[in-house]
């Protein structure tokens, strides 16, 4: 095994995620995982292997992997502790859902199928074969960086159709993309219990449907997407007074049809504010009001926006939220679409190679969860222990550090503390420390 020194925070906190696992193979985790750290090339798990030097033991790490994928909930819900510790959060945690695919290659690749292509590119591939992860993110906002997503847990979508590429006695059930997701909403409420903090979910508008919401909503979590400009909204029932109530039970949605377009056409109501969105002080035209929506199962707080290039309808499923509140959480949602990026650019998920099932979740939530701990360590490091641009005076150096740009920073402070300790055997001369230097950067 290689004895790379990982700082000790960080090994500690991995040390943390392995003991929920078991005892007789919660140990493997730390080596894989720096293993995975240090693998060079395409992000195969034959990598993570080779720059681990678990070669002599690859069988029984590819075992591992699977026993992993089993155990992802309980690793990820120590993550989350220890991530809340590390950042201090208000009394609002706010999370972004979403879904990204992950392109694979093989027909024997458990779980994965055709699936529809976001990002079509200049080729127009409509379609992709792969796997599709409904992914968990926590996003927070750093002092000096601006918002950034902490993914965390993630779900293996698999079409019904390509249920039968899965061994039977794995037991996988057919679930949709709004089921998963309202699946991984109860389990942050379920790991937040306890904390006194208040759930906030901001998801896309693809997952603004009734069997998401009302389940997000039977978890404590207040929804925060995108509306159809066509949704079938309702105006407030009127209140009823004492004295008056009628027999049965109280009406929950209005009489009369509420149209966006309507609302958005008329020049009277819309007002300005300032607000920060993107890491930037904006001013935005908009009009907000409550309405009743039967997906939701009751009121919500409705916000237009108008841009340059047409409106935009927004909802809050907490009638009394700020339209700050609204419009920041949905702006920060793109901290989710980076945390893709970076995964597959920077981690390679989705490159490893890997057929079996349980193997494959494994494998994904590693990249994950390095990028979790790599934005963990480097929270309080000023910006010139992360990156130096010196060498690139045509960059700008005010610019905040990208993730590739921590992660590296984490592999050369490895490599400090190997060096380090060589160096208190004996002073180094000085040609062979430039020389450290400059393979060090070449390294990391």
């Amino acid at each position: 095994m290689a004895a790379w020194t990982l700082p000790a925070e960080v090994a500690s906190w991995i040390v943390q995620l392995a003991s929920v696992l078991h005892r007789r193979v919660a140990w493997r985790l730390l080596p894989l995982m720096v293993g995975a750290l240090f693998g060079q090339g395409r992000q195969t798990v034959a990598s993570w292997l080779r720059g681990g030097e678990l070669g002599h033991d690859f069988r029984l790490y590819y075992y591992f992997l699977g026993s992993l994928g089993r155990n992802v909930n309980s690793v990820a819900r120590v993550l989350f502790r220890i991530a809340v510790r590390v950042i201090v959060p208000g009394d609002r945690l706010l999370m972004a859902l979403d879904d990204t695919p992950t392109k694979r290659y093989g027909p024997l690749v458990e779980g994965a199928g055709i699936h529809h292509n976001p990002t079509p590119g200049p080729a127009e591939q409509r379609f992709l074969y792969g796997h599709i992860w409904v992914t968990l993110s926590w996003v927070v906002r750093h002092r000096w960086w601006g918002t950034i997503g902490l993914p965390l847990l993630a779900m293996l979508y698999v079409r019904q159709k390509n249920l039968k590429s899965i061994a039977p006695w794995y037991k996988v059930k057919f679930q949709t993309k709004l089921q998963q997701a309202a699946a991984l909403v109860e389990w942050a409420g379920q790991t937040l219990a306890g904390l006194g903090k208040s759930l906030w979910i901001v998801a896309d508008g693809a997952y603004a449907k009734r069997p998401f919401l009302r389940r997000a909503l039977a978890a404590g979590a207040v929804v925060v997407s995108r509306l159809r400009k066509d949704a079938a909204l309702w105006s407030v029932p009127e209140e009823i007074r004492p004295g008056q109530r009628k027999r049965g039970r109280p009406s929950k949605y209005g009489k009369d049809r509420i149209s966006l377009a309507k609302r958005a056409g008329h020049r009277n109501g819309w007002q300005n504010g300032e607000f920060v969105l993107y890491g930037e002080k904006v001013r935005k035209k908009y009009k907000t009001f409550v309405a009743t929506y039967k997906p939701a199962g009751g009121m919500i707080r409705v916000v237009l926006v108008k841009e340059p290039h047409g409106w935009f309808p927004y909802f809050c499923t907490k009638v009394d939220a700020s339209v700050q509140e609204i419009l920041e959480a949905v702006a920060d949602r793109a901290a989710v679409e980076q945390n893709f990026h970076d995964l597959k650019e920077v981690h390679g998920a989705g490159e490893q190679q890997v057929r079996n099932y349980w193997a494959n979740i494994a494998a994904y939530h590693i990249t994950m969860w390095w990028h979790t701990l790599i934005e963990l360590w480097a929270w309080d490091k000023p910006q010139r222990e992360l990156c130096d641009r010196s060498a690139s005076p045509w960059d700008d150096a005010s610019r905040r550090p990208s993730h590739a740009d921590r992660r590296n920073a984490l592999r050369r402070q490895c490599l400090k503390n190997d060096f380090q300790r060589v160096e208190t055997a004996g002073p180094m001369p000085r040609k062979i420390r430039r020389l450290w230097e400059r393979l060090l950067k070449l390294v990391a």
